[in-house]
């Protein structure tokens, strides 16, 4: 018979967040990395405006990707296919779709010590954007345990040693505004990170630089976590909505005149010269995970504070607890 103390043992230990299935690099990646995934992870070299790639690279104002819809349409709002999204970049090289020239209008990274950062302004209409969507939130810990997308991934440079995967991630998309956060690897990317504000949008979870018509790249301080005031963590929907924290200082920018890959078609153009693996264009399913983050249980003690989503443990963790407390009831 288990012990509860083992069970208890098991929940701690899923509690913290910090242990991932997999890692990958861009040269051992499978076909697909989670189940119900509907794109995939070999995505080969080069560009394909009808790729069905879902990794996204983050390594400077000109070497960036964003998620959005596989096809146009009246279905094509962030919340009716975040389940699905597909990654568009900056450069080629990646298997991926390319943003079109003139899409991106104002662009700023930022790389601190715990996180690289792009935010900006666009006609995200060229990325399959419905006209008008006010946006939502793509990350790694959908309603059911897998990513928004499934099987979504992320890869950066930006802190040496090469491609390494970045675990904990967050990218809100609009029909005119993007920001995209990735963390490093450690114990604060869970909060830097956080996913659980997903109704609050770019300016509340990633204070930055949103201006038209520069491009730049800083250094800059890490903020603060996004919801954390001192020893409490706001909840959302609970309240009165504090104010975002002020975007942190940055320093050593260097300006760009502008951003470009030489793609000026539209996003339904055919493939600019890839060797990329396509899957069949996916039929949209309904979402409820905006109604499933909202459950969201938050921890508050003196010191750090440290907020958990409900939803991050179905799946994997779920089934050990299930086991363990069976084990109980031999």
């Amino acid at each position: 018979m288990l012990s509860l103390s083992l069970v208890l043992t098991s929940l701690a230990v899923l509690a913290q967040g910090q242990t991932y299935s997999a890692t990958y690099t861009p040269n051992n990646l499978p076909k697909q990395s989670q189940e119900g995934q509907q794109g995939t992870n070999q995505c080969g070299t080069g560009s394909d405006q009808n790729a069905m790639c879902q990794n996204l690279y983050i390594n400077g104002v000109d070497d960036f990707c964003l998620y959005g819809p596989p096809k146009p349409g009246p279905g094509s709002d962030i919340g009716t296919t975040e389940r699905y999204e597909v990654a568009w970049c900056m450069k080629s090289g990646y298997g991926t779709r390319l943003i079109p020239d003139g899409t991106i209008q104002g662009a700023h990274f930022v790389q601190t010590p715990d996180y690289v950062q792009i935010t900006g302004t666009g006609d995200l209409t060229k990325l399959n954007v419905l006209k008008g969507d006010e946006g939502g939130e793509l990350d790694p810990h959908g309603a059911d345990g897998n990513g928004n997308p499934i099987g979504g991934l992320v890869f950066s440079s930006a802190f040496g040693g090469g491609l390494v995967q970045l675990h904990e991630w967050t990218n809100f998309m609009s029909a005119t505004e993007f920001c995209f956060r990735a963390c490093k690897d450690g114990p604060k990317a869970p909060g830097l990170c956080n996913h659980i504000y997903d109704v609050m949008g770019c300016d509340w979870n990633m204070p930055g630089n949103y201006a038209a018509g520069t491009f730049e790249r800083c250094l800059a301080d890490s903020s603060e976590p996004m919801g954390v005031y001192g020893g409490s963590t706001f909840q959302q929907g609970n309240g009165n909505t504090p104010p975002a924290h002020p975007a942190p200082p940055s320093s050593s920018c260097t300006p760009v005149s502008t951003i470009s890959n030489g793609l000026v078609v539209s996003s339904s153009a055919a493939s600019s010269s890839a060797t990329s693996s396509a899957t069949p264009t996916p039929t949209p399913k309904p979402s409820n995970t905006t109604a499933a983050k909202a459950a969201a249980t938050t921890t508050t003690h003196s010191g750090a504070t440290t907020s958990y989503s409900s939803t991050l443990f179905i799946g994997g963790g779920a089934m050990v607890i299930a086991a363990l407390c069976a084990g109980l009831m031999i």
